[in-house]
């Protein structure tokens, strides 16, 4: 970490103006965009510091939403996905309008309310290049994509693999109303449905989590 120059020092915490939260290094807080249309920018604060005139800056590691990225947002990006980039900055303190959560991948499938803010990562990303670490995921369904928290899939009983309704030919009413289900590879009936239950499109349930697992398989 960079030494604080002479005349600024170091401070533990900063009381988010107009409130009385505190932020902490290592915290999570939603920043102020200079377009008022925009969604407010998310970073992580590394250091807070203040002059000799009490001004409070902040140095933050941005994180990027997927629309921010070279790539884009593409299918599989859930809704509350952000990526750590490698991108800092210095802030004045004043642009911090509140605290939020970004939890692991794993750790924000167990929540059972989302809200508005818990964000989840589980990439890190390269600004310049627009490179990710991890660079390859599990992928899954029909289509072998990777798995978005907010969209319903269904466990095949025979093959264990995850698929979403729209790939079996099925509308996410019809998928709800499954007790059970075997995906066409491990069913000679087209119609046939093996033993499964049927999830909420949740990132809470413990068959998601089964799935994670298997993930990182």
């Amino acid at each position: 970490m960079a030494k604080t120059k002479p005349g600024k020092k170091d401070l533990d915490t900063y009381t988010i103006k107009g409130t009385n939260k505190l932020v902490r290094p290592g915290d999570c807080v939603l920043m102020r965009p200079a377009d008022s249309d925009k969604p407010p920018y998310v970073a992580r604060v590394e250091k807070l510091e203040a002059d000799h005139r009490n001004n409070v800056k902040v140095r933050v590691r941005w994180y990027y939403r997927p629309e921010e990225s070279i790539g884009g947002r593409r299918q599989f990006h859930g809704v509350k996905e952000l990526f750590l980039s490698d991108h800092y900055d210095m802030q004045s303190a004043h642009t911090i309008e509140g605290k939020c959560i970004v939890h692991s991948f794993k750790n924000y499938t167990k929540l059972d309310n989302v809200g508005t803010e818990d964000y989840f990562c589980r990439f890190e990303y390269k600004a310049a290049t627009g490179g990710f670490t991890p660079d390859r995921v599990a992928v899954y369904c029909k289509c072998e994509m990777p798995y978005n928290p907010d969209d319903l899939m269904v466990q095949c009983e025979g093959c264990k693999d995850w698929f979403h309704p729209s790939c079996m030919g099925m509308t996410i009413e019809e998928a709800k109303k499954l007790d059970q289900f075997l995906c066409s590879d491990c069913s000679s009936d087209d119609d046939a449905k093996g033993s499964l239950n049927s999830f909420p499109i949740s990132p809470s349930t413990e068959a998601k989590m089964e799935a994670k697992r298997r993930k990182q398989r």
